[in-house]
C-alpha cells in the first residue's frame, strides 16, 4: 500500500473529492464493478490451483484430529506392570534374607532377680542380640557385650525353635564370643563364609540381617561406607579394620551378620556412632576374617591365642601416664621366654631405689605408643612368628630379634 501525503488543514475526505469522476445516476460504483472483475479474473486464473489444494486438504487431518495423533505419537503406550516385578537389587535382596535368615538367630539373656521382701528369686530376660550359626554342631557367634554378665542364654531360630546354650569362650578385645547350643536337635544352616579373604571396596552392597528392639528378621541395606576404622572397644582396646555401613543398625542389631550381595558374611554388626542412641547411618561391623580366625581358636582352645614375648607388662599403663613415657613399660621378664634369653630388662631395685627397665617402642617397622599399638601390632602374628623387637633402653634405641610364643 503506498501512503499518500495530504495538504495540512485538509482532510482525507475533502482531498479526494477533488478528484472524484462523475458517475450516472442509479448505477453501481466504479471501484465495485472493478473488485467484481478482478475477482472473477482470480478464480478463473486460479482455478486449478484451487482444485489442488481442494484435493489436498482432503487428505489432510483435521486440526483436532493432528493434535491427538502428535500427541499419541509422542506418548507411547506402556503395558502395565505385572503383580510380580521387581528390580534386580530387589530380587539380590530378597535372595540374601531367604539364604541367610535361617542362619541368623535371637540370644537372650537372663539375669537372676532376687526378691528379698518375698523371699523368692527368678531368671527374667535382661537383653537380646543377634548372633549367627557358625556350624552344623550348634556353635552361635555373637558380640562379647551381647553376653556380658548373663547367669544363662537362650537362643531363638528363625522356625521358633528354642535352646538354652553355654559360653565356649569370648574374646573381648575383638568383641567375640562363642556360643554351643544344648541338645541341639535338628539340621542348622551355617551363615556363608567366603573360602578365601573377601577383597572388600567401598561402595559395594552391604546387607545387615538382625533383631533390633527385639523385632526378630529385620532386613536393612547399605553400602560399605568406609575400610580400615578403628573404633575402641568393649575390651579396652582399639579395634581395627573395621567395617563401616550405613546399613541401619540399632540396638538388638549387635551380633548379627553383615552380608554381601553374594550373601557371604563381610562383618558382624557391633557398634553405632550416634548421638541420639538410633542408628545414624554409621555402623561398625567386626571384619569376617577377624572372626574366622578368632572364632576357630576359641571353638578349639576355648580361648583366643594370644602371642608375646614373654614379659610382664601393665596393660592399664599407670606408670607410663604418671612418667610421661610413651611405649610400654616392661615390668619383669618371665624366666626360659625368649625374653630372659636375649636380655630384656624389667624394673630393677638397688640401694639407690628403684631403676627404670626396658621400654618397647616398635614391632618391626609400626611405632608402639601404648599397650594398644603393642597388643594390635602382635595380634596379626602367630606363635613361632619372627619380629623385630626394639625398646629403649637408656635412652639410646636398640632392637632384638624375638620369636613369639604363646602367652598361657
Amino acid at each position: 500500500m503506498v501512503a499518500k501525503a495530504y495538504p495540512s488543514g485538509s482532510s482525507p475526505a475533502n482531498a479526494d473529492a477533488r478528484h472524484r469522476s462523475p458517475r450516472v445516476p442509479g448505477s453501481p460504483p466504479i471501484g465495485f464493478v472493478l473488485a467484481v472483475f478482478l475477482g472473477v479474473a482470480a478464480i478463473g486464473c486460479n482455478h486449478r490451483d484451487n482444485a489442488h489444494m481442494v484435493a489436498t486438504s482432503a487428505d489432510m487431518p483435521k486440526p483436532a484430529q493432528t493434535a491427538t495423533h502428535a500427541a499419541s505419537s509422542a506418548t507411547p503406550a506402556v503395558a502395565p506392570l505385572s503383580a510380580g516385578a521387581r528390580t534386580e537389587d530387589e530380587r539380590n535382596s530378597i535372595d540374601v534374607f531367604r539364604t541367610a535368615a535361617p542362619s541368623t538367630v535371637f540370644v537372650t539373656q537372663n539375669q537372676l532377680v532376687v526378691d528379698y521382701f518375698a523371699g523368692t528369686r527368678s531368671e527374667v530376660p535382661s537383653g537380646s542380640g543377634t548372633g549367627f550359626i557358625w556350624d552344623a554342631e550348634g556353635h552361635v557367634v555373637t558380640n562379647f557385650h551381647v553376653i556380658q554378665g548373663a547367669r544363662s542364654l537362650s537362643v531363638t531360630m528363625q522356625d521358633h525353635r528354642t535352646y538354652e546354650a553355654t559360653v565356649v569362650g569370648a574374646e573381648p578385645r575383638k568383641d567375640i564370643a562363642v556360643l554351643q547350643l544344648v541338645k541341639p536337635e535338628g539340621q542348622f544352616t551355617p551363615i556363608r563364609v567366603h573360602p578365601k579373604k573377601a577383597q572388600l571396596e567401598v561402595g559395594q552392597k552391604a546387607i545387615a540381617i538382625g533383631n533390633p528392639f527385639g523385632l526378630d528378621q529385620t532386613l536393612t541395606t547399605g553400602v560399605v561406607s568406609a575400610l580400615g576404622r578403628e573404633v575402641q572397644g568393649i575390651g579396652g582396646v582399639t579395634i581395627r579394620d573395621m567395617v563401616q555401613t550405613d546399613a541401619a543398625i540399632n540396638p538388638g542389631n549387635s551380633g548379627g551378620p553383615l552380608l554381601d550381595s553374594g550373601g557371604y558374611l563381610i562383618g558382624m554388626n557391633t557398634m553405632i556412632f550416634s548421638r541420639s542412641g538410633a542408628s545414624a547411618g554409621i555402623g561398625f561391623a567386626v571384619p569376617a576374617s577377624t572372626i574366622q580366625r578368632v572364632v576357630s581358636q576359641i571353638i578349639q582352645y576355648g580361648k583366643a591365642r594370644q602371642v608375646g614375648l614373654g614379659v610382664s607388662i601393665d596393660p592399664s599403663q599407670r606408670l607410663e601416664r604418671r612418667l610421661g613415657l610413651k611405649g610400654v613399660l616392661v615390668l619383669s621378664v618371665i624366666e626360659g621366654t625368649p625374653a630372659a634369653k636375649l636380655g630384656l630388662r624389667g624394673i630393677q631395685s638397688s640401694p639407690r631405689g628403684l631403676s627404670l627397665g626396658d621400654v618397647i617402642v616398635g614391632i618391626n617397622d609400626e611405632k608402639v605408643d601404648d599397650y594398644d599399638d603393642l597388643y594390635n601390632s602382635l595380634d596379626k602374628f602367630e606363635p613361632g612368628a619372627k619380629v623385630k623387637v626394639w625398646v629403649l633402653r637408656d635412652k639410646e634405641r636398640v632392637g632384638f630379634d624375638f620369636e613369639l610364643i604363646q602367652i598361657p
